[in-house]
């Protein structure tokens, strides 16, 4: 059954048009619909040379038809002013909010399989007078979700954080043992459901260095994480650690794992951004939901240049599409 995946371009002033606009070049066998103004779309495409793109318009009750190449459906929304590619403008920031809002409710009304999030620029979006943490906070609030995990991935490997954005200082208090049971709840749970593992095999990296050293390097490894995996392994899944995060990521242990979950955001995306990057996606798990997402920013500079680089909004597509078919399957 074709699936309906709606595509945010983004800040308007970044190089979310210019990727949207390159998905015409691509077949898919979903239908990719942009949430986004035609006219700001029709101006990019001309400073691109891609005048020839036919834009669509798209109604959300008919059934879903496969990409074809050459063609853009667009769901319109209007920018709140005109846009210069390079030059942010907080009177768009409402637009951008928008976008995002017209796509999950979408999706939360199954209209739509899942959405596929451009960069945005968080700033711009707070100089608007508009309080905005990031496209995951925002997801997580309108879709009244406790608790959300999240994840970057490559074809290769899977990254899931216990926390995300907090400053290194206030790490070790975060992890506490009822997090860290949300957290793999969350994160074991969408391995089955949209990955279609059954029993996820998975590395839980140490919050010390060498995993605590048995506790001379402090004891949250032996007495706050050690636990928490315990009571999966005695439910019978394969989950390994706490191991050393410096070794975590050698080829011997990603050889026996589907995923791995690092305990803060500089212990595991560095290894991930290394290995993968503009190829690599963000996933927001725990949504009612599929959000997926480009792993890098607006990159103004090569806004409306031809030169910015879509493999990672190619690579959040097809994962949206396997994760909308794999939830599929594990309804029926």
């Amino acid at each position: 059954m074709t699936k309906r995946i709606l595509v945010t371009p983004g800040e308007p002033a970044g190089i979310g048009p210019d990727l949207c606009l390159s998905l015409a070049q691509h077949h898919f066998d979903s239908e990719i619909i942009l949430v986004a103004d035609p006219e700001m779309l029709k101006m990019r495409a001309l400073l691109l040379g891609l005048d020839l793109i036919q834009l669509q318009q798209v109604d959300l009750n008919s059934a879903p038809q496969p990409h074809q190449p050459g063609t853009l459906k667009v769901l319109p929304v209007s920018c709140g002013a005109n846009c210069e590619p390079g030059k942010l403008n907080p009177q768009n920031a409402g637009y951008i909010l928008k976008t995002l809002d017209i796509a999950i409710d979408a999706c939360l009304n199954n209209q739509a399989d899942a959405v596929t999030t451009g960069p945005v620029n968080k700033a711009v979006i707070n100089d608007a007078g508009i309080p905005f943490t990031g496209h995951t906070e925002y997801f997580q609030q309108r879709c009244h979700t406790d608790r959300v995990v999240m994840m970057l991935a490559t074809e290769e490997l899977k990254v899931a954080l216990a926390t995300t954005h907090i400053p290194l200082r206030k790490v070790a208090d975060a992890i506490t043992p009822e997090l860290l049971e949300e957290v793999m709840d969350v994160l074991m749970h969408s391995l089955q459901t949209d990955f279609g593992l059954e029993k996820p095999r998975l590395l839980v990296a140490g919050l010390n260095p060498h995993a605590g050293e048995s506790g001379h390097l402090g004891s949250e490894d032996e007495e706050i994480i050690a636990p928490v995996i315990q009571q999966w392994r005695e439910l019978g899944f394969p989950v390994t650690g706490p191991l050393p995060a410096d070794t975590l990521y050698a080829r011997h242990w990603l050889d026996q794992a589907d995923a791995t979950l690092a305990m803060y955001h500089d212990q595991g995306l560095p290894v991930l951004k290394y290995s993968g990057f503009g190829r690599a996606l963000n996933i927001t798990l725990g949504l009612p939901i599929i959000r997926t997402s480009v792993d890098h920013g607006t990159a103004l500079d090569l806004a409306g240049t031809g030169h910015a680089n879509n493999g990672s909004l190619l690579v959040a597509i097809h994962y949206a599409e396997k994760m909308a078919a794999n939830r599929a399957r594990h309804a029926n």
